[in-house]
C-alpha cells in the first residue's frame, strides 16, 4: 500500500507520516505547491503514482471558523469543493481516501451525551456546514471514503493555519503569568494529533470499512476544564477563570456541545485514549514534563 499524504508538514499530516512509516507504509508526501485540491489537473498529476488499493489522506482544510463566516466561498471551495475533487480524483486511480471532519457538524443545543457516528448532523455555523458538504460529496465520488471527525487538535507540529494549538497558548499565558480567562459552557472531546493518526494508519491497514469513524480522544470537558487538566499536568499552579461564552467575542456561532465518542472503533479492535493520557503523553514530547 501507498498513502498519499496531501498536507504533510501540518499538526495531522505530520503524525500521519510518522503513523504510516512506523506501519512499514510508503508515504507520498504532496505539499500545496505539488497539488492544490482546489485544481482537479494538478491532483491527477499528483495521483498518477497511485494504484488500486492506495489510499489518500487529504488533511488540507480551512478551518479558521471566524473567517469562514466571512469567507464562505473559500470555506466551501476547501472543505467541500477542494475535498470532493481528492475523492474523484483519488477514485479514478482505484484509490480509497481519508478526509478530515470535524465536530462542528453537530450543534444541538440540548445535546448532553457524546455524538456517535450514527447521530445526526446539525451544523451551526458556516465552517461545520462546510464540512457537512465536504463529507456528503467525498462519500458520493468515491466508495472507499472514510471521512474521520476530529475536533480540538493538539499535536507536536502545532497547527500552521492557527499559529500553535491551545495548549501551548496556555503554557505561554501562564509562565507569563497572565489571567487566564476560558469558556466554561463549550463541552468538546480533544484530539491529540499522534492518536488520530495512528487510528487513520490502522483503519487503512485494515481495510475498515468505509464511512465516518470518530477519532477524538475520549472523555467530554469544557475548554476551561481542558486548560485546568493542563495546568495540572505542567505541574503549574495557575488555573483558568471561568467565563460564559456570551462573553468571548467570537463572529461564528459555536455549538455548547460537541463531544465525540465512536460506536466504530470496537467493533475492529481500535480504542481511543482519554484525553489526559494523551495530553501528558503530548507534554512529554514537547518536552514540557519528563
Amino acid at each position: 500500500m501507498r498513502l498519499a499524504l496531501i498536507g504533510p508538514g501540518g499538526q495531522i499530516g505530520t503524525d500521519v507520516a510518522k503513523a504510516a512509516a512506523a506501519a512499514g507504509i510508503d508515504v507520498l508526501p504532496l505539499t500545496r505547491a505539488e497539488c492544490d485540491v482546489t485544481d482537479r489537473p494538478s491532483l491527477t498529476r499528483a495521483f498518477a503514482p497511485l494504484r488500486p488499493g492506495d489510499i489518500v489522506v487529504n488533511t488540507a482544510a480551512f478551518h479558521r471558523t471566524d473567517e469562514c463566516e466571512d469567507r464562505p466561498d473559500l470555506a466551501f471551495g476547501v472543505n467541500c469543493t477542494g475535498a470532493h475533487n481528492v475523492s474523484a480524483a483519488a477514485n479514478e486511480r482505484g484509490a480509497s481516501v481519508a478526509f478530515y471532519s470535524s465536530d462542528y457538524v453537530f450543534g444541538s443545543a440540548h445535546a448532553t451525551q457524546p455524538y456517535v457516528e450514527s447521530d445526526r448532523v446539525a451544523p451551526v455555523n458556516v465552517y461545520g456546514a462546510s464540512k457537512v458538504a465536504g463529507e456528503t460529496l467525498v462519500r458520493i465520488a468515491n466508495p472507499n471514503a472514510y471521512v474521520l471527525r476530529i475536533a480540538s487538535v493538539f499535536g507536536t507540529a502545532g497547527s500552521s493555519g492557527k499559529g500553535g494549538n491551545f495548549v501551548e497558548t496556555m503554557l505561554a499565558k501562564a509562565r507569563r503569568g497572565e489571567r487566564i480567562e476560558v469558556v466554561d459552557d463549550i463541552v468538546m472531546t480533544p484530539t491529540y494529533a499522534a492518536d488520530a493518526a495512528a487510528l487513520t494508519v490502522a483503519l487503512a491497514a485494515r481495510s475498515a470499512p468505509a464511512g465516518v469513524y470518530h477519532l477524538t480522544n475520549s472523555g467530554p470537558c469544557s475548554w476551561c476544564e481542558f486548560a485546568d487538566g493542563i495546568f495540572e499536568a505542567a505541574g503549574l499552579a495557575t488555573r483558568a477563570v471561568a467565563v460564559a461564552s456570551e462573553h468571548v467575542a467570537s463572529r461564528a456561532r459555536r455549538p455548547a456541545y460537541s463531544a465525540l465518542a465512536s460506536e466504530k472503533l470496537g467493533e475492529l479492535g481500535l480504542a481511543s485514549r482519554p484525553w489526559q493520557a494523551a495530553l501528558r503523553e503530548y507534554l512529554v514530547a514537547r518536552g514540557h514534563i519528563t
